[in-house]
């Protein structure tokens, strides 16, 4: 894919999209489809990660499937693709929608524009995912190996990857 240019979502802009249990879009906000340049009948019904950018490591991914099919929240950072070969940087935060039952019906992600600073840091730590994920003899071996290196990095900082998405995020309110 060829690289595009970057396109910034406004600081008081969200990106909202709902989902199904398999992740297929329900729903899609104005903000979701004019920065990733997409009509709603080219998203409705279509897998979220229409708007995967290649960059992105596939480590990212399990560990926020891993989060949410458990019941649980995630706040991670997240370099999306549009439609044009264009992208976008959000700070994500996803999580499960539940029935009255308690069982998980769906998945709720609210994304916004992160500061400028943790785009660098971002883009090298996936960087390093990425290298060591491709590495690897399969996909398999990859996934395995680029989590080992998340989880190595998170440990030598002492941190859970909440920790960690969070620090930046002080920074970012520090920065406001």
């Amino acid at each position: 894919m060829a690289v595009g240019a970057e396109r910034v979502l406004a600081q008081g802009d969200i990106i909202v999209s709902k989902t199904d249990t398999k992740g297929r879009i329900h729903y899609a906000n104005r903000t979701f489809l004019s920065i990733a340049d997409y009509e709603e009948r080219d998203v409705l019904e279509k897998p979220h990660n229409i708007i995967r950018h290649p960059d992105m490591p596939r480590t990212i991914f399990k560990v926020l499937w891993d989060r949410i099919r458990s019941g649980n929240e995630l706040f991670t950072y997240i370099k999306n693709g549009t439609k044009n070969g264009d992208y976008y940087w959000v700070l994500a935060h996803v999580t499960p929608t539940f029935d009255s039952n308690g069982q998980i019906i769906g998945y709720h992600s609210n994304r916004r524009a992160p500061n400028r600073p943790v785009i660098a840091e971002m883009e090298q730590l996936y960087r390093e995912i990425s290298n060591q994920e491709s590495s690897q003899g399969d996909r398999k071996a990859g996934l395995i190996a680029g989590e080992a290196l998340l989880n190595e990095k998170l440990a030598a900082a002492g941190q859970t990857i909440d920790q960690f998405v969070f620090s930046f995020a002080s920074n970012e309110k520090a920065a406001a």
